[in-house]
């Protein structure tokens, strides 16, 4: 078994973050060679804003992507215990193709209130959909469970629209911050063995357009670096604190019964031109990036969702350029995973990431 080593708060300073990220980034994933956006953020995506609310003492929040332009939006929901809105919207084939923010939140589904704060805030702008009566935003979302941990209090709409007011281009907020406030991952033993998850975000730039992601990391598995199988944050053995290995202990302890109280809520977006159904496509294969680095994952008890978006700001993708977005999507959310636990901090007595190994494309 492998031996957790809690992370200090002490032990990470800034300065000192940011020397051993890039260290650990190019080490692990050669990202001296991989081209990211300057920010290594979905905010790279040329259209998108990113703002964040929560409350760190009840430890709960939530997450807007905003594209107050509009942008083509896909869906897919892989997750057997989902809490959604606006969802259909997103799918090929509807009326409407563009959409102005996307809500992750926390509170289960109580925190879906935040989504008429993100509306208003849309609407004062002139922002939505012309109905010819009004314009309406067009403003999918969906939830973690977090009720659990901190207190059990919600995001509102004031709270939404206060992370809609806090929205910047060059935001880079990572780990306890937004919906990934109350976030914790590995927990087939319960929280009792659980680590605290997070929000992260990664960019990756690709033949002329940026492919981002943002990520909230809730997962009852473990999160694994893919290229060398390594558990980064799982479950513990509450009397040892040594990691389980989540799938093993699954499929020896035929008695399991975990809670549903575990997703994992992503976005992905890209400057590139295209179709609702191309768009779709890349909400697809952006589950490929939580299948290398979440284990198990898309469980009966876990919400699994991912959002993608096509803001069109860099011009069609012509050629092979979808196989391109594809292949950078599936890195840019298996990054996104990573930075999501490797950023957070301890909470309510939950350890945080292993200790020794740092985010990767971080700045």
């Amino acid at each position: 078994m492998q031996r957790p080593l809690c992370r200090q708060l002490e032990n990470y300073g800034p300065g000192r973050r940011k020397d051993r990220f890039a260290l650990r980034r190019r080490r692990y994933y050669n990202i001296g060679e991989m081209r990211t956006g300057q920010l290594d953020a979905i905010n790279d995506v040329a259209g998108i804003s990113v703002g964040h609310a929560h409350d760190l003492e009840a430890l709960t929040g939530c997450s807007v992507v905003l594209c107050e332009r509009g942008a083509v939006a896909g869906v897919d929901v892989r997750g057997g215990a989902p809490g959604t809105r606006e969802t259909d919207v997103c799918r090929p084939g509807t009326l409407v193709e563009r959409v102005h923010a996307v809500l992750l939140t926390g509170g289960s589904s109580f925190g879906l209130d935040a989504a008429g704060g993100v509306m208003r805030y849309l609407h004062e702008r002139d922002v939505g959909y012309d109905t010819g009566s009004a314009k309406v935003p067009v403003v999918p979302g969906a939830v973690i469970y977090d009720l659990a941990i901190g207190s059990p209090v919600w995001p509102d709409a004031a709270m939404g629209y206060r992370a809609c007011t806090g929205a910047r281009s060059d935001s880079t907020e990572q780990g306890n911050v937004g919906a990934g406030a109350g976030a914790t991952v590995g927990k087939v033993l319960g929280l009792v063995g659980a680590v605290k998850g997070g929000l992260g975000t990664a960019s990756v730039r690709v033949g002329g357009f940026t492919v981002g992601a943002l990520v909230v990391v809730n997962a009852l598995g473990d999160v694994i670096e893919p290229d060398r199988g390594v558990i980064t944050a799982g479950a513990r053995d509450p009397d040892t604190g040594a990691y389980v290995d989540a799938e093993r202990w699954l499929l020896e302890n035929a008695d399991a019964a975990p809670g549903p109280t575990n997703t994992t809520l992503g976005v992905v977006a890209t400057d590139a031109v295209l179709t609702d159904t191309q768009t779709a496509r890349l909400a697809t294969v952006a589950h490929d990036g939580l299948a290398r680095t979440i284990r198990p994952v898309h469980t009966m008890y876990d919400g699994d969702v991912i959002f993608a978006l096509a803001t069109g700001e860099s011009g069609s993708a012509g050629g092979d350029a979808m196989l391109r977005l594809e292949t950078a999507t599936v890195r840019a959310v298996e990054r996104a995973v990573l930075n999501a636990v490797l950023h957070a901090v301890p909470a309510v007595g939950l350890p945080a990431a292993v200790d020794g190994k740092e985010g990767f494309g971080c700045a």
